[in-house]
């Protein structure tokens, strides 16, 4: 009995391991299982703030070593035509800033650092139409440049401080005083009043003021010296002289003998030759009749 047990499970463990290897033989080798693919988790956006609540949270994210750069608020732009426009009775003013581009050199001076700001008298239309006639066509562009330049100052000055300016006040026109002379006065602190040496103006009021920039309008156009006043006219060339000497007209050569006579002491004598010949002989017989009277009377 023992014996047949132990037959039949040796036949069952051939069996068993006759199947297994058989079965391995007809499966293939399976690839090792791929990984899932990776996807990119992307920066979540910050939760929308309560309505009515201010969003704290910053728009680009900062990096934890790094703390964030503060905002430096950029300086407001000064444009003076733009100020003038506003006002609406300055357009002779805007147009001559704009033709000769001074305006780009006045702004430029106001957003410029350290720069002390600037003063302009600004003439309305009407101190322009006080002008001649023809009188800014008349004019070089040169000449534009500086009338424009003889109404700016190079530093902001109130309404009150004009009492501390020294005359003649010195413009972006030039330091010249005899033709870019610019005197002012101040009534009170607050009238002022200016003259040029050819035109006296008042400032009539203030059309804008801050810090930087004043800008005071005045019933006239100030008009330099150096625009008003007549050019000196060139000297005329000198004329040729004459190689000979000039010939004397016969009533001049007459004349000239006269007085050469009347010089040397001569009695003056008809030019007529017989008159003079009768005048010598007359003397000459009278001469001879008295000498001999006077023989005659030395004998007796």
């Amino acid at each position: 009995m023992k014996m047949q047990q132990s037959l039949f499970s040796a036949s069952l463990v051939l069996i068993v391991t006759f199947f297994y290897t058989t079965s391995a033989q007809q499966s293939p080798v399976q690839a090792p299982a791929a990984s899932p693919p990776t996807i990119p988790t992307l920066p979540q956006s910050p939760p929308a703030s309560p309505p009515g609540l201010m969003n704290t949270v910053p728009l680009v994210p900062v990096s934890p070593n790094a703390a964030p750069s503060p905002t430096i608020p950029k300086a407001p732009t000064i444009d003076i035509v733009q100020i003038l426009s506003k006002a609406k009775r300055f357009s002779v003013l805007i147009r001559l800033l704009k033709t000769t581009q001074l305006i780009n050199q006045l702004n430029s001076q106001l957003v410029t650092s350290g720069s002390g700001g600037l003063t302009l008298f600004a003439p309305e239309d009407s101190a322009f139409s006080k002008l001649k006639p023809g009188f800014l066509n008349s004019l070089t562009d040169r000449q534009k440049v500086e009338l424009l330049q003889f109404h700016t100052l190079s530093s902001f000055i109130s309404i009150s401080n004009f009492d501390t300016l020294t005359n003649p006040v010195q413009t972006q026109a030039g330091d010249d005083p005899k033709r870019l002379q610019l005197n002012v006065t101040t009534y009170g602190g607050a009238q002022v009043s200016m003259t040029t040496g050819a035109v006296n103006a008042t400032v009539t009021g203030t059309v804008y003021t801050d810090n930087k920039l004043a800008i005071y309008e005045v019933d006239k156009v100030l008009l330099p010296l150096d625009v008003v006043l007549p050019k000196p006219k060139a000297p005329s060339p000198s004329p040729a002289k004459s190689d000979g000497k000039k010939k004397s007209s016969p009533d001049q050569s007459g004349d000239g003998n006269k007085n050469t006579n009347d010089d040397d002491g001569a009695v003056p004598v008809d030019s007529s030759e017989g008159t003079l010949s009768f005048k010598v002989d007359t003397v000459l017989w009278m001469s001879f009749v008295v000498g001999l009277a006077f023989a005659g009377g030395s004998m007796v």
